[in-house]
């Protein structure tokens, strides 16, 4: 169980700044949390094994493939500086 004192200490560490009555709801529900931590700690799961995540993924990314774009004048339209069919940027090495 955590006590109101707690509560402001944790507060204080997170840089919050609560009212009282927030105070009190906080410790009830941390209380609350912590209670069932401790009942979670009762389940043996000594056959379950370590994962990231609730469901079972495989690469969920697109594959990397070049292709190329068949509306290059709206690319190069969006570009904020162009010359002819090339973007234009600012020079950034000498020589």
């Amino acid at each position: 169980m955590i006590d109101l004192e707690q509560v402001r200490k944790v507060a204080l560490l997170a840089r919050l700044e609560l009212s009282p009555a927030e105070e009190e709801q906080f410790t009830g529900q941390l209380s609350g949390i912590l209670d069932y931590v401790e009942q979670l700690k009762e389940l043996n799961t000594d056959a379950v094994e370590p994962t990231t995540r609730a469901i079972e993924l495989s690469n969920i990314t697109r594959p990397d493939t070049l292709q190329t774009f068949s509306d290059r004048a709206a690319i190069l339209d969006g570009a904020p500086d162009r010359e002819d069919d090339f973007f234009k940027v600012p020079k950034i090495l000498e020589g």
